[in-house]
């Protein structure tokens, strides 16, 4: 009995409730729901068959031949209008649905997509180039080897040579040697 009121206490204090609890609880309100269901059905099909008695009398078959004849030409031709009237009904249900996939699509357009953070990966030149190329192709290559050492030469410029624009494109042609391979 005290534990009882010790997990009510518990429980009004806004801790977690326990597992079973839950789902008794759920089944409570799963049969609840189920019920409510039924209930609904069973108000429909009444409201349906009293839709029906007031809108749709029963036919006189105490009528001739000819007169069935023609009351069954009024009813095809009833059924032909509701058909057409189905018809544009799903027409423009159609329409619209169309427009609003165009719209949702326009609205993911219009937020843009969140690209994910990128994590730093350390990779070798081997394995970028591996990547590049694809996994046919094995590519192993020392890049280090590869590179020369340059030196910078600090050189001296005057007021009077930048105005002699021969000078400069030879500079540049002499930088752009020192970094060709032999």
């Amino acid at each position: 009995m005290k534990s009882q009121n010790q997990r009510e206490v518990k429980m009004s204090e806004g801790k977690k409730m326990t597992s079973s609890r839950r789902h008794h609880l759920k089944s409570v309100m799963l049969q609840i729901a189920a019920n409510w269901l039924a209930e609904e059905a069973k108000e429909n099909e009444i409201a349906k068959e009293a839709y029906m008695a007031e809108h749709c009398p029963a036919p006189d078959m105490s009528l001739d031949q000819a007169a069935l004849m023609e009351f069954c030409k009024k009813l095809h031709q009833a059924l032909d209008k509701i058909d057409d009237d189905r018809y544009d009904a799903e027409a423009k249900v159609a329409k619209s649905d169309k427009e609003i996939e165009e719209l949702k699509l326009k609205v993911t357009e219009l937020g843009g997509v969140k690209k994910p953070a990128l994590k730093k990966v350390r990779m070798s030149a081997d394995a970028m180039l591996q990547a590049l190329l694809g996994g046919k192709h094995k590519v192993t290559m020392d890049l280090r080897s590869n590179l020369k050492q340059v030196k910078k030469e600090k050189k001296e410029e005057e007021s009077a040579d930048a105005g002699d624009w021969r000078k400069n494109i030879e500079d540049k042609a002499d930088r752009k040697k020192m970094f060709e391979t032999s």
